[in-house]
């Protein structure tokens, strides 16, 4: 629950929440109802929801940041978006560092892992769960699985869902390929890591290798025109037939 971390008398200027935004949305919108701030009609809240959050999103907001306040209280942003670039986090870094007076952000992402450390450390970063327990399931399926089936798993699950509302109209999906694909590797990790820890994976078996291509796979969804099938491919690839 968000609530534990968010203090109406003690605001930080900036939250990191790691998770999947219809979940975290409520309850941000309910905590601006605690904080007496109007979510409609208000020039000082803004959303944005947005799959990639680029150089020139983040410098728009740093431009609204800087600019004068409309009403005598604070101002509200609210950004939840499944990536960012490389370059719109390196134009974000100083305006977390430095912060602005009755000025507050809820950064909302589905893997924290996947920004700049540096960036992170800017922020209060909340993790209300792993959120992963769907995805642990499957990764345990997983690595059991032979490199084919692998291969046949990793091309399901990169299939985008085709969405439509109550009229027909297509609807965009609330989780973009990369941002599942990210998820999934962290299960997988944590499968993996949990596995070696607790010496059920034999030492023989164990190649830090596997880490590193995740690591690397991590890294690279990151980078625009990627290509995630290719990336997911190589993890399934990277480890033995058993393990």
């Amino acid at each position: 629950m968000l609530s534990q971390h968010l203090d109406k008398d003690n605001l930080h200027h900036a939250y990191l929440i790691e998770g999947k935004r219809e979940e975290i949305l409520p309850d941000i919108f309910s905590f601006m109802e605690v904080l007496n701030i109007a979510t409609s009609a208000n020039p000082d809240f803004c959303e944005i929801q947005i799959d990639n959050f680029k150089i020139e999103e983040a410098l728009n907001l740093r431009s609204m940041a800087d600019e004068k306040s409309f009403t005598i209280g604070k101002k509200i942003f609210i950004v939840s978006a499944h990536r960012f670039s490389l370059d719109a986090e390196h134009a974000l870094l100083k305006m977390f560092e430095e912060p602005i007076e009755n000025t507050h952000f809820f950064i909302i992402v589905p893997d924290a892992n996947a920004l700049l450390k540096t960036l992170v450390s800017r922020f209060y970063l909340i993790k209300p769960g792993s959120g992963l327990s769907n995805e642990i399931k499957e990764a345990e399926k997983f690595i059991k699985m032979s490199p084919r089936d692998r291969i046949d798993f990793i091309k399901e699950l990169l299939i985008e869902p085709e969405l439509e509302d109550e009229e027909g109209n297509e609807m965009v999906a609330t989780d973009s390929i990369r941002a599942k694909a990210s998820r999934f590797l962290n299960a997988v990790e944590t499968v993996l890591h949990k596995r070696y820890m607790s010496k059920s994976m034999s030492k023989s078996l164990f190649d830090i290798r596997y880490f590193e291509q995740i690591f690397k796979v991590r890294e690279f969804l990151r980078q625009p025109g990627s290509s995630t099938k290719s990336l997911m491919e190589s993890v399934a690839l990277v480890m033995p037939e058993k393990i």
